[in-house]
C-alpha cells in the first residue's frame, strides 16, 4: 500500500478524535449552554455522552458490514461524511436560552449520531494500516492510529482551552462555545476530500480476487470468531476505562474536586495528550520487539496498582500533584492504546476482521468507556470518596487479568 494511503488512514485519526472528544472537555461549559449549570447539569451532559456513546456499537456493525462486504475505502468515505455534518449541525444548534430544553435534546441527537459514525471509524482505521503494514512492523504503524487520534485529542484540549481562557463566561455561553465544533467541521470536511484519494485495502483486494468476501460478515463472525471477539472485548475494556476516567475524565474531576479551574484543567489536559502522543509509538514498537501480550499484562498490573493512589493525590490540592497524576494516568492509558489498536486486530483474520472488531472492541468500549465517566462521576457524589475513579479502573483491570493470561501471542514470526 502507498505511503500516502497509510499516512491519510492514519492522519484522519486526527479529527475523529478532535469532533468525539471536544464534547468531554467542553462538558462543564455545555452543560451551561444546554442545562442550565450547576452539579446536576453537569451530571446531566456526561449522562449524555454516555447514552449516545451506545450507539458505537450499532455504527460499528453498520459500517464494519460495509467494510467487509464492499471495502474498507468505501466505509470510511461514508463514516467521515455523517460526522461532517453531525459536527457542522452541533456547531449550528439553537442554545437553551433560545428555545428552552429542546436544545439539550437535540444536543443529545446529535451525540447520537456522532457516536454512530465514530463506531465505524477507529476499527476501520485501525484494520486498514495493519492489513497495508509489513508484518514485523504492525506494532508500530498500527499503533499511530492511537498515536494520531491523541493528537485529536490534544487538539480538541487546547482548542477548548484557547477558547475558555480568551473570553469571559458570558460571552463564551453566548457564542464563544460554537468555534470549537465550526473548527471540527471543517477539518472533517478536509479529512473527507483527502480520503477520496486513497488506495483499497489490499486484504480486501486479496478476498476480492479469491472470491472469499463474506456474504454475511456478522453471522460469519458470530459463527467462527467468538474466541477472538471476547478477547478484543477484554482488551478494548481495559484500554476503555484507562483513557476514559484516566485521561478525559480528568478535567472534569479536577475542576470538581481538584481544587483546579477550567481553564487549567484544560491546559493539564492537552500536556496528558501530548504524553500519550509521545508514549504511544514507542509502545507499538516495543510489542513489535517483545510481542503484545507480555506487554499488555504490564500494564493491566500497572492498571490494577496505580490509579487510585494518583486520584487521591490529584484532589489533596496542589498544581504540582495534579500535573504529576495526570501525566502518570496519560502515560498508562496511551500505552494500553497502544498495544490495544493492534492485538485486537490480530484477533481475526481478514474476513469479517471489522465485524469483529465492532461486535468485541466497540461494544466493550461502549461499556467501559462511554458510561465509566458518568459512574465515576456518581460514585464520587454517593461516596463522597475521590478515589472511586482509581478503583473503577482497579477492579477492572483485575477482572480482566485471567482473560489476558490465557491469551496467545498474535505477533507474527
Amino acid at each position: 500500500m502507498s505511503r500516502r494511503s497509510m499516512a491519510v488512514a492514519a492522519l484522519s485519526t486526527v479529527v475523529e478524535w478532535y469532533d468525539f472528544t471536544l464534547y468531554l472537555y467542553l462538558a462543564t461549559v455545555l452543560s451551561r449552554v444546554f442545562y442550565g449549570g450547576g452539579a446536576v447539569a453537569v451530571g446531566t451532559t456526561l449522562a449524555g455522552f454516555a447514552l449516545a456513546y451506545l450507539m458505537r456499537p450499532l455504527g460499528a456493525i453498520a459500517f464494519g458490514h460495509i467494510g467487509d462486504r464492499y471495502g474498507r475505502r468505501r466505509m470510511m468515505l461514508l463514516s467521515m461524511a455523517v460526522m461532517t455534518a453531525a459536527m457542522l449541525a452541533t456547531a449550528l444548534l439553537p442554545t437553551r436560552d433560545q428555545i428552552g430544553p429542546a436544545a439539550g435534546w437535540l444536543l443529545l441527537l446529535l451525540r447520537c449520531v456522532m457516536a454512530f459514525s465514530v463506531g465505524g471509524e477507529y476499527t476501520g482505521v485501525v484494520a486498514y494500516l495493519l492489513e497495508g503494514a509489513r508484518p514485523e512492523r504492525r506494532g508500530l504503524v498500527t499503533s499511530t492510529a492511537a498515536a494520531a487520534s491523541e493528537v485529536g485529542g490534544l487538539l480538541a484540549a487546547a482548542v477548548a482551552a484557547l477558547t475558555v481562557g480568551a473570553m469571559g463566561v458570558a460571552t463564551l455561553d453566548q457564542w464563544g462555545w460554537r468555534i470549537p465544533f465550526l473548527i471540527g467541521a471543517g477539518l472533517a470536511a478536509a479529512v473527507w476530500l483527502a480520503r477520496s484519494t486513497m488506495q483499497e485495502s489490499p486484504e480486501f483486494e486479496r478476498q476480492a480476487g479469491q472470491g472469499s468476501v463474506p456474504a454475511n460478515p456478522l453471522r460469519m463472525s458470530l459463527a467462527q470468531h467468538r474466541t477472538g471477539i471476547l478477547r478484543g472485548f477484554a482488551i478494548s475494556a481495559l484500554g476503555s476505562i484507562t483513557y476514559y476516567v484516566g485521561i478525559t475524565y480528568v478535567p472534569a474531576f479536577l475542576t470538581e474536586t481538584g481544587g483546579v479551574g477550567e481553564a487549567m484543567a484544560l491546559w493539564l489536559s492537552t500536556g496528558a495528550a501530548l504524553v500519550v502522543v509521545l508514549v504511544t509509538p514507542l509502545v507499538g514498537l516495543l510489542t513489535d520487539r517483545i510481542g503484545r501480550r507480555p506487554v499488555l499484562l504490564g500494564l493491566c498490573g500497572a492498571a490494577a496498582l496505580l490509579p487510585a493512589a494518583l486520584f487521591g493525590m490529584m484532589a489533596s490540592g496542589g498544581l504540582a500533584l495534579a500535573v504529576l497524576g495526570t501525566m502518570i494516568l496519560a502515560m498508562l492509558g496511551g500505552g494500553v492504546s497502544a498495544v490495544g489498536a493492534v492485538a485486537t486486530a490480530e484477533q481475526f483474520p481478514g474476513e469479517g476482521r471489522l465485524t469483529g472488531l465492532a461486535l468485541g472492541v466497540t461494544s466493550a468500549t461502549a461499556i467501559f468507556g462511554g458510561l465509566a465517566p458518568y459512574v465515576a462521576h456518581r460514585l464520587i457524589a454517593w461516596t463522597g470518596s475521590p478515589l472511586m475513579p482509581g478503583l473503577m479502573i482497579a477492579v477492572v483491570a483485575l477482572g480482566l487479568l485471567p482473560v489476558l493470561v490465557r491469551m496467545n501471542e498474535t505477533r507474527p514470526g
